[in-house]
């Protein structure tokens, strides 16, 4: 018999040792062949591969739940809401927020940024002040806080890294200053996959009583993630990051915080009371959730989330450390090939540049291959401009991921070779 949406559990999902064999009979996209050849799927950082649970749960929800949250006495409509209001909760475990009120839910972790900066930015940011972000940072958290500067006359400080690409610590506390009114920093590098210490950044930023937002897009599917241990103000990942649908995201944030700011979209669902003259806004989180939500996108995150745990995370991590230091070894030894990107603390992403070979014509050749990664400047123009190299090759890797497969990437980059010189 099927289980309910709000049956499903962690321990229905459990194994007991990692096997990447039986995880990877979880993902039915896998198994197929792209131009003739078995795909070899390395481009996690962009988008994951969703495994049958969440497929199934996505269905169930459209095929026995489908209704509007929150507005309806019939029973699909609170078996719709009870699925809704019970991946909230889910998540509040999983990033360990206080309560289940400070889970905002949005798009992913753009839209989340662009909360954060339109309504806590727009209130604390004035002309001469500043925000604090760095060299490694995606567009998403660059563009947003470019267009509150622009509005507000304040401006954007850059915190540097090394050649490896790592933070420099003391440069960054350098820029922590009276003026600084916010800092938003990535826990991972999707381009470089540096892990940051966040919590020794969030501890500097503190001691100024600066707020701390976090983007932990890239974070999110390899790391366990503790809001309240980071002690970060805000934090912002996103669904299909971590096997979950896509169009769908988390925005954490700190409930003191949240509850000064002003929504940020109106409409249905965020109000308490509405007249001509005036309009009560709900409580938290509903005071961010204007409009018919992504009720099945709230779902399948829940169960992706399920997923992982089920897996475990610090199995997961000990594998993925492993498969990481291997790719490392593989690409690093292979003739013409530079990694770009070599810090200590790094998550699944391996950043390469080759002789004689722009990041695309790598790219077109390894999909021949069967070999699916990811090409260009990686929302991170800044960054390949620090670098020097208009764009790099991205190979990501995800906790179905193997060895075998690293070798077929191999493989193929030296047919690159092969063609190019």
């Amino acid at each position: 018999m099927v289980k309910a949406l709000h049956e499903l559990k962690t321990a229905d999902y459990r194994v007991d040792a990692f096997d990447v064999a039986r995880i990877r009979r979880d993902f039915p996209i896998l198994h197929q062949r792209v131009h003739g050849k078995p795909l070899v799927y390395l481009d996690n950082a962009a988008t994951t591969q969703k495994p049958q649970a969440v497929i199934d749960a996505v269905g169930r929800y459209y095929s026995t739940d489908n209704a509007n949250v929150h507005r309806g006495v019939h029973l699909l409509s609170q078996r719709a809401t009870d699925a809704y209001e019970g991946a909230r909760v889910t998540v509040q475990n999983f990033i360990n927020a206080a309560e289940s009120c400070e889970v905002i839910y949005v798009r992913g972790t753009t839209e989340a940024i662009n909360l954060v900066a339109q309504t806590y930015g727009r209130k604390s940011v004035g002309a001469g002040d500043e925000i604090v972000i760095t060299a490694m940072d995606h567009h998403s958290n660059i563009v947003p806080w470019q267009m509150l500067c622009d509005e507000k006359g304040a401006k954007l400080r850059v915190a540097p890294i090394n050649d490896a690409g790592e933070l420099l610590l003391d440069e960054y506390e350098r820029l922590l200053t009276p003026k600084t009114k916010l800092v938003a920093i990535p826990h991972v590098s999707n381009a470089l996959g540096t892990v940051n210490p966040v919590k020794r950044l969030v501890e500097l930023a503190h001691a100024r009583g600066v707020p701390v937002l976090v983007d932990g897009a890239q974070a999110a599917p390899h790391l366990k993630i503790d809001v309240q241990d980071l002690n970060c103000d805000f934090y912002a990942f996103s669904s299909h990051k971590v096997f979950g649908p896509t169009g769908f995201g988390v925005l954490y944030g700190k409930k003191a915080l949240l509850e000064k700011m002003p929504p940020y979209q109106g409409g249905g669902d965020m109000i308490l009371s509405v007249s001509f003259e005036k309009t009560v806004y709900n409580a938290l989180p509903y005071k961010f959730e204007a409009g018919t939500p992504h009720i099945a996108g709230a779902v399948g995150l829940a169960q992706a989330i399920h997923y992982l745990l089920g897996v475990g995370f610090d199995a997961i991590m000990g594998y993925e450390a492993g498969l990481l230091a291997y790719a490392t070894e593989t690409i690093a030894a292979l003739p013409g090939v530079k990694i770009i990107g070599t810090a200590k603390e790094k998550a699944g992403v391996i950043s390469f540049v080759m002789d004689n070979a722009h990041a695309h014509d790598v790219g077109t050749i390894l999909d021949q291959e069967g070999v699916a990664i990811r090409t260009g400047h990686h929302c991170a123009m800044p960054l390949m401009k620090r670098f020097g190299v208009p764009a790099t090759a991205r190979a990501s890797l995800a906790l179905y991921n193997t060895k075998e497969e690293i070798d077929t990437l191999a493989a193929a980059i030296l047919k690159v070779r092969e063609v190019f010189g």
